[in-house]
């Protein structure tokens, strides 16, 4: 069976690129073409590249990138790219669908990690500890490490614009400083026994360690299997013993099971917080920094209460 499914996903991509008519270069006006997995990274390349190039993210927002289907659009896009750029740690890889994606369009060349400066955390559960947890971006500090690899592979495709993306960088990551130093103060106005972080996902283990939380949650990473009632039933103990005041809900995942969670314990689901995910523009959270900063806030002001 999972011959099966692999050569169908090999096929759906193949299909996909034959329907792409898109060249290199076609109706770009000269600029830098470049393609991000998902939102997140792409706002980050938008923040150094301003109008010198064009970035399209692929996995549309509000959708889970571990399990993405890609798109006739996308694959044209990837055709046509100069750069590529993607999380890595084990972010892309749920349904194998970005090798194959590199692999068809022969693009693989052009495809780099933005984590490769990142020291990765490992998962948890047992018989998963050598899988690499994806969701480094979450600590605001290995963000302005992805920020340093897009401006050196931004400004390897474009030498020409070198200071202009060098000048933004400074800019980006000076705004990425602060937050985080907000970050680090602001966990102070919660005593440290509630400094506790439920999700549903457990997409949080970066920012716990960087700002000093405990993170728990239902499931550890996305797949197929999650929600399991042995899982439940974990974490409804740590919620029961730990006396937790808020819940928290990923904007990318399906709110049934916390919500049953919330329900089995009376304690609320007190807001829904970015992961995987930026919100759609003009929304609270439509930029990395906004939605870092909407995380940061919304946690204080759940975990401050009772």
């Amino acid at each position: 069976m999972k011959l099966v499914k692999m050569l169908s996903v090999s096929l759906v991509i193949l299909l996909l690129a034959a329907c792409s008519n898109t060249s290199k270069g076609e109706a770009d006006d000269g600029k830098l073409q470049i393609v991000a997995t998902y939102s997140i990274i792409a706002d980050m390349t938008r923040n150094i590249t301003g109008d010198k190039a064009e970035v399209y993210s692929m996995v549309p927002i509000g959708t889970d990138p571990h399990m993405y289907d890609p798109l006739p659009a996308d694959t044209g896009k990837v055709s046509g790219a100069d750069l590529i750029l993607y999380n890595g740690l084990n972010l892309e890889t749920g349904k194998g669908w970005f090798q194959d994606l590199l692999q068809v369009t022969k693009k693989t060349e052009a495809a780099f990690a933005v984590s490769e400066e990142v020291t990765p955390m490992y998962l948890t559960e047992k018989g998963k500890e050598s899988q690499v947890d994806p969701h480094a971006w979450l600590h605001l500090q290995n963000a302005i490490k992805y920020v340093d690899v897009i401006t050196a592979r931004v400004v390897e495709q474009d030498p020409e614009n070198k200071q202009y993306y060098l000048d933004n960088q400074t800019a980006y990551v000076k705004e990425l400083t602060e937050l985080d130093q907000y970050a680090k103060e602001a966990v102070n106005k919660i005593p440290q026994e509630k400094r506790v972080l439920v999700t549903s996902e457990g997409a949080f283990k970066y920012f716990s360690k960087a700002y000093g939380f405990e993170s728990a949650f239902i499931w550890e990473i996305n797949t197929d299997s999650q929600g399991t009632p042995e899982q439940m039933n974990r974490i409804i103990g740590i919620i029961k013993d730990k006396q937790i005041p808020a819940l928290f809900l990923e904007t990318s995942v399906n709110p049934k099971t916390m919500e049953t969670i919330s329900r089995e314990t009376g304690v609320p689901v007190h807001s829904k917080i970015f992961t995987d995910s930026l919100a759609k523009e003009g929304e609270d959270g439509d930029t990395y920094l906004k939605m870092m900063k909407w995380n940061i806030d919304k946690v204080i002001e759940g975990l401050s209460k009772g």
